[in-house]
């Protein structure tokens, strides 16, 4: 039985018994005793562990996780310390530094970013070790759907941050007029400077946060 010890227990047990997640469920453990698959079972849903529903601030949307070792830990984009920050995330703490005067962190690992309220949701959240989107289309899809379909539904204002074609295919779930949809490019490198460079969307989040009384996102990460 999944559970993450805070309000998404109550707003998500019924997916759980649905024939769809039995399915995935049943997918998944045999991929996890026959292949390699990230991230590790007890961190497929760090994101909403970490950031429960009442608190969400802002949402980032990643695609699925990383598929080199000791990458993925069940937040998008976020890899643990002392793995190399890959070259899209590289890319986003440079965008950071342009839009706030942030230096570059010695590390990758964005926990603190989720502790204060950033969910850091994958729209798929396993992976096949060096087989990028090998878990697409098994379930997953319809789970994190829920979910923003979910925090669309509440009345206290967040921002979604959609960075790329398959990130903005799920804005069509935001139509809450309470909250504040940013979209650019992809931050990978082969798309950064086709709009997510320049985009300003940290800075923004947070002057719509103040702008609705809640407290914004400190973008610094400790060492």
């Amino acid at each position: 039985m999944v559970t993450f010890e805070n309000d998404w227990d109550e707003l998500l047990k019924d997916e759980f018994a649905k024939p769809y997640y039995q399915n995935l469920r049943r997918f998944l453990k045999y991929e996890y005793s026959h292949d390699t698959i990230y991230p590790d079972m007890y961190d497929i849903f760090n994101a909403l562990k970490l950031t429960p529903y009442h608190g969400v601030k802002a949402v980032i949307l990643g695609q699925d996780p990383y598929h080199g070792p000791g990458q993925a830990h069940g937040l998008c984009f976020s890899v643990k310390k002392g793995v190399a920050p890959p070259p899209s995330l590289c890319n986003v703490f440079t965008e950071i530094q342009n839009d706030l005067g942030i230096a570059p962190p010695s590390h990758g690992e964005l926990t603190q970013w989720a502790k204060q309220g950033v969910l850091l949701l994958n729209t798929v959240l396993t992976v096949r070790a060096g087989r990028a989107n090998s878990h697409r289309g098994m379930g997953w899809e319809i789970f994190t759907d829920q979910v923003i379909e979910l925090l669309n539904e509440r009345e206290k204002p967040m921002v979604f941050l959609l960075w790329g074609a398959n990130a903005r295919e799920k804005g069509k779930l935001i139509t809450n007029p309470a909250h504040r949809v940013l979209t650019a490019a992809h931050p990978s490198p082969l798309s950064a400077y086709n709009g997510f460079f320049g985009c300003r969307h940290f800075s923004k989040t947070n002057e719509f946060l103040q702008s609705v009384g809640e407290q914004p996102v400190c973008w610094q990460l400790d060492d």
